[in-house]
């Protein structure tokens, strides 16, 4: 497994925004439209942000991005897995390689957010250790965007 910084006009970062927006499409609807659109290319790239990819056998099997969401803090972005590379533990890689990335930038917390219909997203960011900023007991339908953080 290598992983890579890539630019968002890099072509192997196309299964991962073609598979992102099956993805918030079929769980969104049309409220998903716009949302890879949402923050310009430069936002994840040095020196504020980061896009990564993991290649095997040189192919794209899981990413994610990160952008500054102010002077201390990224915000994690497209987390991403191919879908025939799912529950191999890649998504963690991933989330693991940012939070590395970012706290060599100097960033000293992480916040994200992830939709109420992705329980897969919701389930990672529990399990590595992120603090849910809403009360995980609701229904998620009735919060909307999921808020997590997690200091580095």
């Amino acid at each position: 497994m290598t992983v890579v910084r890539v630019t968002v006009d890099d072509p192997r970062v196309e299964p991962l925004l073609r598979e992102l927006a099956h993805e918030y499409s079929t769980r969104y609807g049309r409220a998903a439209d716009g949302e890879l659109n949402r923050y310009p290319a430069e936002e994840f790239a040095a020196p504020h942000g980061e896009l990564l990819l993991l290649l095997e056998g040189g192919e794209p099997v899981a990413g994610g991005a990160y952008r500054r969401y102010d002077e201390r803090t990224a915000e994690l972005k497209r987390i991403w897995t191919h879908s025939g590379h799912r529950r191999r533990g890649l998504a963690r890689r991933v989330v693991a390689e940012l939070e590395r990335s970012a706290a060599e930038r100097g960033y000293r917390r992480i916040h994200l957010t992830t939709g109420p219909r992705q329980p897969e997203a919701r389930g990672l960011y529990l399990a590595t250790g992120y603090t849910p900023l809403f009360d995980v007991s609701a229904d998620p339908e009735t919060i909307g965007p999921l808020p997590f953080e997690k200091g580095l």
